[in-house]
């Protein structure tokens, strides 16, 4: 289990995250929902750790992991896929995969390199390639892939269907399915809220840095604390 525990972060005296607490299982999607400013991203940074918090735990399968560099993180087992997608356009598909496969034995490299293909088929085509000339769906497709390699235990998503034309959109986060299908826990920030919800089992709402709301999808659509979160303040009056 990934647990995060009363964190907190700080930019400079500017408290973006308080006391937000949510755990994430293996094999489950949880998305996070809120406003922009809501302290969604700066949350997935931290527990990924690119940003050290300021209070508070983060613990990986019992072991707490809130003081370790990045690449320490993610040798444990956590990855982050960042928005924007942030592939090397001028290297090949293939080596964007190699890249993500730092931490993976020489040995195992082939087969987790066939298994992105196997789930992302146009990467095969595209394999030698530069990653430059992929469109947007592509590029989202070989960092999901980038990461999957590495075989991580939990993966941080954070806007995967941002800037996606409407065809890519279900493509894209059906392959967020298929990541918690193999095992993997994930933890998805994610503005298109319906597309987020089909796909996810739990839900956290944010709110100006602290969590509103935590349960089930089931119980998420119609709650109020998910609305504001979502919509903002207007949207309690507009849906009462």
């Amino acid at each position: 289990m990934l647990e995060i525990a009363e964190l907190s972060v700080c930019y400079g005296r500017v408290e973006a995250v308080r006391g937000v607490s949510m755990t994430v299982t293996p094999g489950r999607v949880t998305l996070v929902l809120g406003a922009n400013g809501a302290g969604k991203t700066t949350t997935l940074r931290s527990v990924a750790g690119l940003h050290p918090p300021a209070g508070g735990r983060v613990v990986l399968e019992g072991q707490e992991i809130q003081t370790r560099p990045v690449h320490k993180v993610a040798q444990a087992g956590l990855v982050l896929v960042p928005e924007g997608r942030r592939v090397f356009g001028s290297l090949s598909v293939e080596e964007n995969l190699q890249l993500g496969a730092f931490t993976a034995p020489k040995s195992e490299v082939a087969g987790g390199l066939e298994r992105v293909y196997s789930m992302f088929p146009i990467l095969r085509e595209r394999r030698n390639g530069p990653a430059g000339l992929l469109s947007g769906g592509e590029q989202q497709m070989l960092a999901f892939g980038r990461a999957f390699i590495s075989k991580p235990k939990y993966m941080l998503l954070d806007e995967p269907s941002m800037g996606l034309a409407p065809t890519m959109v279900e493509t894209v986060l059906s392959s967020v399915r298929v990541f918690a299908d193999e095992g993997i826990g994930v933890l998805m920030v994610e503005q298109n809220a319906e597309a987020g919800l089909e796909v996810a089992d739990d839900v956290v709402a944010m709110t100006r840095g602290e969590v509103s709301f935590s349960g089930s999808v089931d119980t998420a659509r119609d709650n109020s604390a998910v609305l504001l979160a979502f919509l903002g303040e207007g949207a309690l009056t507009e849906h009462s």
